[in-house]
């Protein structure tokens, strides 16, 4: 069973859905998940939360601010830090419901969220289990292996003539997520299977979505290095769920980020690359995260 919910994130009104097992017991142990870089809820979410609610969990799953169904201005702006902290947000909202066993809380992130859930995990007590799918693990070598070196210096000089016009009282600049051609189009998400996946889960699943991010979310990005975390998650359980053939979110940073992190651990290794997480891998992704919060939550 699914139902609409909506709670107040220091201010801003962030909206989402909540599901409740059809079998079980309450309180249910619970998952909290959000999206990735722009993406929203109905771009996937709720075939995991589906899937996790089957086995006997709670889901709460949730849009960013500035993006979907939420709240929050400049729309289509990610701070990487504001979402982190909605995360803990969302934990303390699920805390109230009735439906949902406080001590039994887990938290899912996927690519740039999946770089969420790896600090929330290493600073929120509340955690009990982390699941990280196919993340970003540090902002700055992200960008050094998508965007030339010719082509940084011009990137740092608009970042700073936006930053320029913002003082001005200017709106923020901004740039596609995702573009057919970068090398004509400047994009945030320069991959071939980045511009696939977006266009055509937005036009097939989330309509609503837009391919605009601020230029100063980029910017953001760059300032972003969650992997420093990792090893402070432990003695929190965590799941990494890496794709071998991942060029958006490179597959030996995140092996190299899930090194770093200490016991108790594991790691499961898709076939395919980044997006082949949301569907044709989506069994073996999502699968192995039902048995990670299954054993580290219990069932209903």
């Amino acid at each position: 069973m699914r139902r609409d919910i909506a709670f107040d994130a220091e201010g801003v009104v962030l909206r989402g859905w909540f599901y409740v097992p059809e079998t079980g017991n309450e309180p249910y142990p619970t998952v909290v998940m959000a999206h990735g870089f722009s993406a929203v809820k109905e771009m996937y979410l709720d075939r995991y939360a589906e899937f996790f609610a089957a086995a006997g969990l709670a889901v709460l799953v949730f849009d960013h601010r500035n993006f979907g169904a939420s709240d929050g201005q400049p729309r289509q702006e990610i701070d990487p830090w504001a979402q982190v902290r909605d995360y803990r947000h969302a934990i303390t909202f699920a805390q109230t419901l009735p439906e949902v066993d406080w001590e039994r809380i887990g938290v899912w992130g996927t690519s740039y969220s999946g770089g969420h859930v790896l600090v929330v995990g290493a600073i929120d007590r509340r955690v009990r289990c982390v699941v990280s799918q196919v993340p970003l693990v540090s902002g700055w070598r992200n960008v050094q292996r998508l965007v030339r070196n010719d082509v940084i210096p011009l990137l740092r000089l608009q970042f700073d003539a936006d930053r320029a016009a913002r003082f001005r009282g200017e709106a923020p600049a901004t740039v596609a997520v995702v573009a057919e051609d970068p090398a004509t189009t400047p994009c945030a998400l320069p991959t071939p299977d980045s511009w696939q996946w977006f266009t055509e889960t937005g036009r097939t699943r989330a309509p609503a979505w837009r391919n605009e991010v601020t230029l100063r979310s980029v910017e953001l990005l760059t300032e972003y290095e969650p992997w420093v975390y990792v090893d402070r998650i432990a003695p929190t359980p965590l799941l990494m769920v890496v794709a071998a053939h991942d060029v958006l979110t490179p597959t030996d940073l995140a092996l190299e980020a899930y090194a770093r992190a200490l016991e108790p651990k594991k790691l499961v290794l898709l076939p395919g690359g980044h997006f082949d997480a949301y569907t044709r891998d989506f069994e073996s992704a999502a699968g192995a995260a039902r048995e990670w919060f299954l054993a580290h939550l219990g069932r209903g």
